[in-house]
């Protein structure tokens, strides 16, 4: 079953975001069999879909938790998880806590994900569903930014996958590791999510992460037809530690700044 649902992840990933699968293309293109590291979802602290709702999803199919992190900055708390067979990429689930928001923000999420249709929550699909509220209005998108670019693009594209991973471990023909995969995708012409760095971490926190920034995808709203962000590719490098042991987990910090590959402003 985990991989009906993983290969559902990736089709509905790469037909909403053709510059992802552009980017596999170019990887299959010198002779690279990409393997993902881990995929990332959004959701928010409500009992209905929190992160709970949604990891239930993978810990039905042999996934169990690692890991908690938290993102004060982006009032944020996330959890990763992994299967007991290493070919399976780990999921990383964040969640918004809605109680760090003011009383309209919170009123327009809560409204939001009562109109969800309950019944709609208890197959395994509604992980790559999309929108399960009502019709999305492009006036309450541009509201929930003015105080989170991750809600306003949670709230517009719903239940998918906010991004898949190229673990750069498993690549065979970029010896240089990350830098040399981000010189090799500028010129392809990807943009890179390049804030403060196109590199997030270093080799001594055994973690490094790159990210294109998220491509334009044209929505329905209420109102009509607007461009917004889609979702990112993100590229990964992880590194043993002194024990030779390599490390599986994630680093707040770093995370911190890749989850802004999706921000509105990132497509100027």
């Amino acid at each position: 079953m985990i991989d009906t649902i993983l290969d559902q992840l990736w089709r509905v990933y790469t037909e909403q975001n053709p510059q992802v699968k552009a980017v596999y293309d170019a990887f299959a293109s010198r002779g690279e069999q990409v393997v993902n590291d881990h995929i990332a979802f959004r959701t928010f602290d409500l009992p209905e879909i929190n992160i709970s709702r949604l990891a239930s999803v993978f810990q039905r199919n042999g996934y169990e938790m690692q890991g908690e992190y938290l993102f004060p900055e982006k009032k944020l708390y996330a959890r990763h998880y992994e299967h007991a067979n290493p070919k399976y990429p780990k999921v990383f689930i964040s969640q918004l806590e809605l109680d760090s928001f003011s009383d309209k923000f919170q009123k327009i999420i809560r409204e939001t994900v009562a109109k969800i249709d309950i019944n709609a929550l208890l197959s395994d699909e509604f992980i790559y569903s999309g929108v399960l509220w009502d019709k999305i209005s492009f006036q309450t998108y541009n509201e929930l930014r003015k105080e989170s670019e991750y809600a306003a693009w949670l709230y517009a594209n719903g239940f998918v996958a906010n991004h898949f991973t190229v673990s750069i471990n498993h690549l065979k023909t970029f010896p240089k590791g990350i830098r040399e995969v981000n010189a090799f995708l500028k010129e392809k012409g990807f943009l890179m999510n390049a804030n403060p760095n196109e590199i997030q971490g270093s080799a001594e926190k055994l973690l490094e992460q790159s990210s294109i920034k998220a491509g334009i995808q044209t929505k329905e709203f209420i109102e009509g037809s607007f461009e917004i962000p889609g979702a990112y590719y993100e590229f990964a490098q992880r590194y043993r530690d002194a024990e030779g042991k390599l490390f599986e987990s994630f680093i707040a910090d770093s995370a911190n700044k890749i989850f802004e590959s999706t921000d509105f402003y990132a497509q100027s």
